[in-house]
This record gives structure tokens, C-alpha cells and sequence, in this order.
């Protein structure tokens, strides 16, 4: 046989009972789900930045950056609405190379998922519990999200996963905003026809049953970019493309239209020092463009406490072992100025 079984996955319950979630943090992820529901739905002006590491490889630097995010939240929280990217699994353009906490949670071991499963939740409810701040994830694997589904306020679907059926049909039964990325290839309609079967009902196998989903209204576009057939970047944040977007949504008859912009990856040309100046971007377009004030709900920056990146074994606690990301005095910087921007354009 081609598969070496290594162990027995535990089931969510099992692994919610060693690692519960208290109901202090039940009353904070209510409160929070609730705010970010009513932006997407348009009842609430704020603008939602979604930030953090490009993946999440250890728990202390994760909580540091988490802590530091709420304390500027205080400062911001008329009108932005801050939600740390906790990424702990991480796509892999040729498969190999380091696949996220969840695989790994133990650099300097190998891989262990049922070690990666209890680690991931550790930090979710950890960070819940010190920051009073719910987290996005990337959902890499379906089949993961039961082991983080009373814990998480966004998901991502990324640009790899966008047209798979598994990771639609999911997000259907979702009660919190997921971004579906438009995929490498930049093909909007792709992104727009996933969006559509994540909002309407499905019956499939589901975490070891038969299960019926109601649709997910909340679900919405992320814009990150594309990459042609010679490996080159195009972005798709600029004021034409955007309209562009909007138009391709009113003609879809979608619930909720609603676009998050990715400021990074092939938007950026992968060069993470222009995020701050592509946040100034896409801001002066909402200015310039009531319609594009409700479309746009808010971005998704990666940053950490050190910028750049290292390789496993040379990075500085808090710096990327993978994609290379802003350092904190730039973030603190990017965050203060969207605030103020945003109230002008608002």
C-alpha cells in the first residue's frame, strides 16, 4: 500500500474536552461575530483589516503580535474592526517546504497532526482568552475546521482552493464571513461562481456524516492578484478593476456583494514593503467612489513582529519562516493611518 497509517485522528469532541473554550471567551466571540456580521452586512460603517503573519509557526510571537493588535484596537475601534490572521496551515506552490502548525507544530521536529490539531486549538483559545480578539484562518483542509469551529470569526478559502467542491460546499454551512480568493489565474468569474455555492444550500459527507447546510450569506470576494502564464503579476485593486468587479457582482445577484483586498502577494508584486502604499490606494478609490465605499469592507495585510523572513533555524522571534512580511513599527504605522484615512473618506 501507498499509505503508512500513524496514528488515529482524535475526534472534535475528544479534543474539545482537553482543550475547552470557557464561556467568558463564548461571550466575547458572540459579541465579536455579531460586529463583523452587521459590517458585511452593511449596519455597521467600520472597516475591517485582517492581519497578521503570513502563517502562524509559534504560539508566544503569534500572542505577542495578537496583544499588541488589541491594544491598538482601543485606539481605532470607532473605525476599524482588527482581526488577526492566524494562518496555521500553509499552501505549498510545489508541495514542499513547511506546511503550518498544524502539520508541524514542533520546529524542530517532524510533522505530527495529532500534536498540530491540539496546538492549533491551544492558540486559538488562547488568544480569545488574552486579547478578546477572534481570528482569521485559512481553511487549507476541510476537514480541520470542526477541531476550531466554535473559535474562529473570519475563514479564508485561498486562491489554490477556491474551486475545489469541498471547500464550497463547507463555507455553506459557515455563520461567520469567508473571503474566497479569486484564483492564481486572476479569472473573476471563478471567484463570483464560488461565492454563489457557498451561499446556497448543499447536502454532502461532512466530518464523518451526512449533513444539509442553509448557505452562507456572509460568504464574499477577496482580491489578491494574478499571475499570467510567464509567471508575471498583474494586480486587480486598481480604481477600473474594482468597478469592474462591482458591475460582475450586480449582475450575479449575490447576497451581500462584498470585497476584501489583499495587499500583498501578487497585488504587491510579492515586494511586502508597498502594502502601506497600496492601503493608501485603495482608500483614495473609496474616496473618489460611494459605490465602492459599501463594496469594499476592508484589507488583508500580512505583517509580524520582525519584517522579512528567514529560513527555519536563522529568524528572530517573530519574523516569517515563509512569506516575507511587515515588521511591527510599520504595522502599528499602516493601522494608525488607515484610521485616520478611513474617517476622512467615510
Amino acid at each position: 500500500m501507498s499509505f503508512d497509517y500513524i496514528r488515529q485522528i482524535p475526534s472534535r469532541d475528544e479534543i474539545f474536552a482537553e482543550i475547552p473554550m470557557d464561556d467568558n471567551s463564548r461571550a466575547v466571540k458572540a459579541q465579536r461575530d455579531l460586529e463583523l456580521k452587521n459590517i458585511f452586512e452593511g449596519r455597521d460603517a467600520r472597516f475591517v483589516l485582517i492581519i497578521g503573519p503570513c502563517s502562524a509557526d509559534n504560539e508566544d510571537s503569534v500572542l505577542d503580535y495578537a496583544s499588541r493588535l488589541a491594544r491598538l484596537q482601543d485606539q481605532v475601534k470607532d473605525t476599524l474592526f482588527l482581526v488577526p490572521r492566524v494562518y496555521t496551515n500553509k499552501p505549498r506552490t510545489t508541495g514542499e517546504g513547511y506546511k503550518g502548525m498544524a502539520h508541524q507544530p514542533d520546529l524542530n521536529r517532524e510533522p505530527n497532526i495529532v500534536d498540530g490539531l491540539k496546538a492549533i486549538r491551544s492558540m486559538h483559545v488562547r488568544l480569545i482568552c488574552e486579547t478578546g480578539l477572534t481570528a482569521a484562518d485559512e481553511m487549507l483542509y476541510p476537514g480541520n475546521y470542526p477541531y476550531l469551529d466554535d473559535l474562529l470569526g473570519y475563514v479564508a478559502v485561498g486562491a489554490r482552493s477556491v474551486a475545489n467542491q469541498e471547500h464550497r460546499l463547507t463555507v455553506s454551512g459557515l455563520d461567520i464571513p469567508c473571503g474566497m480568493k479569486n484564483p492564481t489565474s486572476g479569472d473573476s468569474g471563478v471567484m463570483l461562481n464560488s461565492i454563489n455555492a457557498a451561499q446556497i444550500p448543499h447536502t454532502f459527507i461532512y466530518n464523518g456524516w451526512e449533513v444539509k447546510t442553509s448557505g452562507n450569506p456572509l460568504a464574499h470576494g477577496i482580491l489578491r492578484g494574478a499571475v499570467n502564464a510567464h509567471g508575471q503579476c498583474y494586480p486587480n485593486y486598481h480604481y477600473e478593476e474594482l468597478h469592474r468587479i462591482e458591475t460582475m457582482y450586480a449582475e450575479s445577484g449575490l447576497t451581500n456583494p462584498a470585497i476584501i483586498v489583499d495587499t500583498n502577494h501578487a497585488n504587491s508584486d510579492k515586494q511586502y514593503d508597498q502594502q502601506p502604499r497600496i492601503a493608501r490606494e485603495i482608500l483614495s478609490h473609496m474616496s473618489q467612489s460611494d459605490s465602492l465605499k459599501g463594496l469594499i469592507k476592508g484589507l488583508m495585510i500580512e505583517s509580524y513582529l520582525v519584517e522579512g523572513r528567514a529560513n527555519i533555524g536563522d529568524q528572530a522571534y517573530g519574523q516569517s519562516i515563509t512569506d516575507p512580511c511587515l515588521g511591527w513599527e510599520a504595522t502599528e504605522r499602516l493601522i494608525l493611518d488607515t484610521a485616520e484615512l478611513y474617517a476622512d473618506c467615510r
